[in-house]
C-alpha cells in the first residue's frame, strides 16, 4: 500500500507511520517538522499545508494513493487537501475527536449523538471551537471523497508513549514521585467517573488496518470503558505506590485553585461537570466489531510515565500538581 500521512512528525501521525512501515507499507509523510522527525523508513516531504503549493509534491503528475491519513484541525487545511487528493486517493482516513459532538451527559453513548454546528471558516483560533473545527473538517472530507471512501475515527483520549500533554502520563509519574507525608497522594473524590484511554499505538494499528481494508464508516475510536478509579489504581500499581490516597472532593479542590482535566495546577482526567460527564463513557462498540483491538491500560501508563521521565530534564512537564501546591493541599487535608 501506498500511503500518505499528512503530518507525521508528532504523537499520533508518528504512531502511524511506524506502524504502516513495520507493516510492510511504502509511506510518506508530508510535514513541516516543527515536532521533530519522521520515522526510520518513511519518506519526508517538507511542506507547508496553509500554503497554496503545500500540497504540491504529493498531487503532482503521476501521484497515487491508496490511502491518505489526516489528524489536521483546521478546516481550511483539510479543505484543501481534501480538493487536491480526491482526484488521486483512493481512500480518506480521517481522525476526528469525540469533542465534536453536542451533549457530554449522556452515559454509555455512541456515533449516534448529535454533533456541534460546523465552524464557519477555515481557521481555529483557539481550543474553545476546537470541536466545531473537527465537525468542519469531518463534513469537508465526507462531501470531497463520499461516505464510501472515507473513514471518520472520532478519537477520545489517547495516551501512551509520546503523549506530551501529560493527560495519561501524570498520574502514574505521581504514584511514583509522591511529595506527601508518607508518599500520601492527592487524588478527586469521583472514582465513578467514566474515563477511558486509548494507546496511540492501538490507534495507529487499527488506522493502519481500516487504510488497508477501505473500512469506511464513522467510529468512536476510543479505549476500553474504565473509571476514573479504575485508571488511578492502574497507575499505582504501575508506580509501586503503597502510600496513602487522599480524594478531596470537588467543591474542595475548586476552591483551592485545583484545575481539572489537564494543564498546570490540574488533577488531570478529572471532570466535574455533570454535563460532561458522559465524555469519556462512549463505549466504541462499533469500532471494536471493525477490529479495534486496546491493550491494557497499565501498559498504557507505564509507557507514559516512561515518556514523562525522559522527557524530565528537557521539556517542562504541562500536567499536573507542583510539588509545592500538592503538599500545602495535603497538609490543609492533614497529611
Amino acid at each position: 500500500m501506498r500511503l500518505l500521512v499528512l503530518g507525521g512528525t508528532a504523537m499520533l501521525g508518528r504512531a502511524v507511520a511506524a506502524q504502516a512501515v513495520a507493516a510492510g507499507h511504502d509511506v510518506t509523510c508530508l510535514a513541516r517538522g516543527v515536532a521533530g522527525e519522521v520515522p526510520d523508513g518513511v519518506r519526508w516531504v517538507r511542506g507547508d499545508r496553509d500554503l497554496a503549493v503545500g500540497l504540491a509534491e504529493v498531487t503532482g503528475a503521476g501521484a497515487h494513493w491508496d490511502a491518505v491519513v489526516d489528524v489536521s484541525r483546521q478546516p481550511g487545511q483539510v479543505r484543501r487537501a481534501v480538493a487536491e487528493l480526491e482526484p488521486v486517493a483512493d481512500h480518506f482516513v480521517f481522525v476526528s475527536t469525540g469533542n465534536v459532538y453536542a451533549d457530554h451527559s449522556r452515559l454509555a453513548s455512541n456515533e449516534s449523538v448529535p454533533l456541534l454546528s460546523p465552524l464557519d471558516g477555515d481557521v481555529m483560533a483557539d481550543m474553545t471551537v476546537y470541536g466545531e473545527a473537527k465537525v468542519a473538517c469531518e463534513a469537508a472530507v465526507l462531501d470531497g471523497f463520499g461516505a464510501e471512501r472515507v473513514l471518520i475515527a472520532r478519537a477520545g483520549l489517547i495516551g501512551g508513549p509520546g503523549d506530551a500533554s501529560g493527560r495519561s502520563g501524570w498520574w502514574p509519574w505521581r504514584f511514583a514521585h509522591p511529595v506527601g507525608a508518607g508518599g500520601a497522594v492527592l487524588t478527586p473524590d469521583d472514582p465513578t467517573l467514566p474515563m477511558a484511554i486509548i494507546d496511540v499505538r492501538d490507534l495507529a494499528a487499527w488506522l493502519v488496518r481500516c487504510a488497508e481494508s477501505r473500512t469506511g464508516g464513522v467510529f468512536d475510536a476510543v479505549g476500553s470503558p474504565d473509571t476514573l478509579g479504575g485508571l488511578l489504581t492502574a497507575a499505582r500499581e504501575v508506580a509501586g505506590h503503597d502510600g496513602p490516597v487522599v480524594p478531596a472532593a470537588a467543591a474542595w479542590l475548586a476552591d483551592h485553585g485545583v484545575q481539572e482535566w489537564m494543564g498546570n495546577e490540574s488533577l488531570p482526567l478529572w471532570i466535574s461537570d455533570e454535563e460532561w460527564r458522559g465524555f469519556g463513557s462512549h463505549t466504541g462498540a462499533a469500532a471494536r466489531a471493525a477490529g479495534l483491538t486496546c491493550r491494557p491500560v497499565a501498559d498504557t501508563l507505564r509507557e507514559a510515565a516512561a515518556y514523562e521521565e525522559g522527557r524530565e530534564a528537557t521539556d517542562p512537564r504541562r500536567c499536573g500538581l507542583r510539588d509545592e501546591t500538592e503538599r500545602e493541599l495535603l497538609g490543609l487535608l492533614g497529611h
